[in-house]
């Protein structure tokens, strides 16, 4: 089906045509119409369009409005102050132009088949360690992110750029080729599958003893540092080594991400380790182009604008003055490869802001040797820190970072004692089931709902709370409203466009027709918090509605049909808008 035209574009149009049958003069101007709390919508345009054509504004207003033809749409407009129009639409409109929304499977929100090809790089753990607090706002806004391109039509790849590269890696080998049963599960003679939690244990375990052992053992330190360079070399037993640590770490990555109901596939991962065979070739470009300069040994790229404390430059180096390849490198021959290999025309990259210098380097070195240009462009969604609730960055007491996994563990106990509290004939595996959806629900918005530039405090009592501005408010609106469909009966949703609205009926169903307009905002400016404040906004007005007209008791059968019509559109655009967002929406809570 096509898009539906919002009721905001249909009265711009004829505003428009308005503004060019009174003011020919004028050309194609704009009506500046936007959202009003004295009417539906007001138009600011004429007060500039009299400045140009030094007319009187008030006057152009009325010559305006004289010049719209009678209509179904607009009901009235009013001129108001020194040229300002207050537009109200006819509550039939509201009604049709939601019916037809309500008739599409993506209620209306256009696809666009010519879009491009993004390629999101995002949720980027690094092997061997544990995943902290840190790489959940990546995890978090990052899968929002692909989940509403994707809606919008535009081709999306995954890239999850895994730290599974490095010196380390040379101290881990040597350790296991030294004290070779370490990584082994099953010398009990059990077959089971080892879990996430115990690959994450085996790791620690071996990461600690290892660095033990680095720190006291110059003779060890010594041996591990050669087998980095066996290891860069692709020696065959010590490549085989390092493929057991990146495996163990998949099995702990792949328990994480399917906690946090995120959908995360083997062929999507393609860590530091990838682009090895593009190093070389990417500095060879850059050397042989002028991008990039030899200064004292090393490979770097200079900036006008980047200077130190001294006031010298500081240069992004590429390759470090004893040959070895620093993250420059890996970043820019990723680039390559997304753009050359994926034809990528966007690439997203969801980073910490701490590195928002580092990417403007990249990405400025990118386009100089000309894999970004104008047909292909590169940002970053660079997102602030979490904070605990104390305003500074979130530690355990002890100081430590917090473990990803025992936050959002938390969040579901403190969910499902919720749902607990509130449940009505769930059983003990529906409340666990629940707890998991409300509390990683939880932990997801009040992430999404931020400014992804923000830093912001995570506190588990107010994500988890029935009131405010939390993904538990929108549920219960989504379970409410199934309640009240299925207590039903026999009524059935229907769009009546005779029946007159009540107000909250018309804030309801207006806001309902910004859906649209709201996922192509989110998409072009990369701002999941967009879309969470739509959807607070289909809540709260629904609640509104809900305390103030009564649903199964309206006045006339037709009344009950279009306010269980209203209940329905609202239950799916919250289901829809949720789901964009990660976040599951339960029949009853």
């Amino acid at each position: 089906m096509a898009s539906v035209p919002s009721l905001a574009s249909t009265v711009q149009q004829r505003l428009a045509e308005g503004l060019s049958a009174a003011l020919p003069e004028a050309g194609s101007a704009d009506p500046l119409l936007r959202r009003s709390d004295r009417a539906d919508f007001q138009a600011n345009g004429i007060l500039a369009l009299a400045k140009q054509l030094k007319g009187n504004p008030r006057e152009l207003a009325t010559k305006v409005v004289a010049s719209i033809p009678a209509n179904d749409v607009l009901k009235e407009i009013e001129v108001s102050g020194p040229g300002f129009l207050n537009i109200t639409v006819s509550d039939a409109a509201i009604v049709e132009t939601l019916a037809a929304r309500a008739a599409d499977a993506r209620l209306g929100v256009p696809l666009n088949e010519a879009a491009g090809t993004t390629v999101i790089d995002y949720a980027q753990p690094n092997v061997a360690k544990e995943m902290h607090v840190g790489h959940l706002r990546s995890a978090v806004i990052g899968a929002a992110m692909v989940e509403i391109l994707e809606f919008t039509g535009e081709t999306v790849v995954r890239r999850h750029h895994i730290g599974d590269w490095g010196t380390q890696f040379g101290m881990l080998i040597q350790y296991l080729i030294e004290h070779p049963h370490e990584l082994d599960h099953k010398a009990e003679g059990t077959d089971a599958e080892v879990s996430g939690e115990e690959a994450m244990s085996n790791l620690n375990r071996l990461y600690k003893a290892s660095r033990a052992m680095f720190d006291a053992d110059e003779e060890f330190k010594t041996r591990a540092r050669a087998r980095v360079v066996d290891l860069q070399a692709g020696d065959e037993e010590t490549l085989a080594l390092w493929q057991r640590f990146v495996d163990e770490s998949k099995i702990y990555f792949y328990s994480v991400f399917e906690k946090l109901d995120m959908d995360v596939r083997d062929p999507d991962i393609v860590g530091e380790s990838g682009y090895n065979d593009m190093l070389q070739e990417t500095c060879r470009i850059l050397e042989e182009s002028g991008v990039a300069v030899r200064s004292e040994g090393a490979l770097c790229v200079f900036f006008d604008d980047v200077k130190g404390p001294d006031g010298n430059p500081v240069p992004l180096i590429v390759q470090k003055s004893d040959g070895g390849f620093g993250y420059a490198a890996t970043d820019l021959s990723a680039i390559r490869d997304r753009v050359q290999n994926l034809k990528a025309t966007s690439l997203l990259y969801v980073v910490d802001a701490r590195q928002s210098l580092h990417f403007k380097m990249v990405f400025e070195t990118a386009r100089r040797a000309g894999w970004l240009n104008d047909e292909v462009k590169a940002v970053q969604l660079a997102f602030g820190t979490v904070l605990g609730k104390d305003g500074k960055p979130f530690k355990t007491r002890e100081g430590e970072t917090v473990r990803l996994v025992d936050l959002l563990d938390e969040a579901i106990d403190r969910a499902s004692a919720v749902v607990r509290e509130k449940a009505q004939d769930l059983t003990e595996e529906e409340i666990a089931e629940r707890g998991a959806q409300v509390g990683i629900g939880a932990v997801k918005y009040a992430d999404l709902s931020t400014s992804a530039a923000r830093d912001y405090k995570f506190d588990l009592d107010q994500m988890v709370s029935l009131n405010g501005d939390t993904s538990v408010y929108l549920q219960y609106a989504y379970a409410r409203i199934q309640s009240i469909l299925r207590k039903a009966g026999d009524a059935k949703p229907a769009a009546h466009p005779e029946v007159e609205l009540a107000p909250s009926e018309r804030a309801l169903g207006l806001h309902l027709d910004g859906f649209g307009e709201t996922i192509a905002e989110t998409a072009a400016e990369y701002a999941p918090h967009k879309l969470a404040a739509y959807l607070y906004q289909v809540a709260s007005l629904y609640t509104t509605f809900y305390s103030e007209c009564p649903v199964l008791k309206a006045d006339t059968p037709e009344q009950v049909e279009n306010r269980l019509f209203l209940c329905d559109l609202t239950a799916r655009t919250l289901h829809q808008g949720m789901a964009l967002l990660g976040i599951r929406t339960p029949e009853r809570l």
